[in-house]
């Protein structure tokens, strides 16, 4: 990749995050724009992203297919994995090679494999003492990242966590656990509406996702507000 494509990439991605930022902006959009960015502009085949909630239990968030949403999880339940290291130590954890590095987390590395998953870069969402919690990036080949795209994720994943807190919006802690809060509570309407428009139009879950967060995005309302018209059947996607 030429090194102004390069640049180019990395500025659009940012840009993106800024955008998802405006106004009264959905927390749940934020995290998906993330790891979607982090997909496309980094050596990585999916990306998940575990939040602490007001208890300190890590929940999925967001995820760029089903299968690492399914790995993510696997280690929330657990309270075992890559990730789940990554939040508690602040710092990077990273597997080059699953298969081989894994067995200190049996389920997990059954589950990523299992998926296709050979490698991953788990990265703290950390801001001085705050680590809010922690982004995956999964590879389906070995090896680690390089240092330029290691850096450029933790990047990424510093701007998304600095405006989770940023003064505008979280003022206080009680202000960061109630916004998550919401977010986790609009998670499962959102799994809810995904299923209920995978069968009326016969699409699988991935589609399904996409096609609420447009919807969402072109009628400028949230995809927790999106998701419940969809339930309720006042919608069709």
């Amino acid at each position: 990749m030429a090194a102004s494509t390069r640049a180019s990439m990395v500025s659009d991605a940012f840009v993106k995050l800024a955008d998802a930022l405006v106004g009264e902006y959905d927390v749940l959009d934020l995290l998906h724009t993330l790891v979607d960015q982090c997909v496309a502009l980094l050596d990585a085949t999916a990306a998940g992203l575990l939040l602490a909630d007001q208890d300190g239990n890590l929940q999925v968030l967001a995820s760029t297919s089903e299968q690492s949403q399914l790995v993510e999880m696997l280690q929330s339940r657990a309270g075992a994995g890559p990730c789940v290291d990554a939040y508690r130590s602040g710092t990077v954890v990273a597997l080059g090679d699953i298969a081989a590095e894994g067995h200190r987390y049996p389920d997990f590395q059954a589950a990523a494999l299992s998926h296709g998953f050979q490698s991953v870069h788990a990265i703290p969402m950390r801001f001085r003492p705050s680590t809010i919690g922690a982004l995956n990036l999964f590879r389906v080949k070995t090896g680690t990242l390089t240092e330029e795209d290691a850096a450029i994720g933790q990047a990424l994943a510093d701007v998304a966590t600095i405006s989770l807190l940023h003064e505008r919006t979280a003022r206080e802690n009680a202000t960061v656990n109630d916004q998550l809060q919401r977010a986790l509570n609009s998670r499962v309407f959102i799994e809810q509406a995904k299923g209920v428009i995978a069968e009326r139009s016969n699409i699988d879950m991935d589609e399904a996702f996409n096609r609420l967060r447009l919807y969402a995005r072109s009628h400028n309302e949230s995809m927790h507000a999106s998701a419940q018209n969809v339930i309720r059947n006042l919608i069709k996607i």
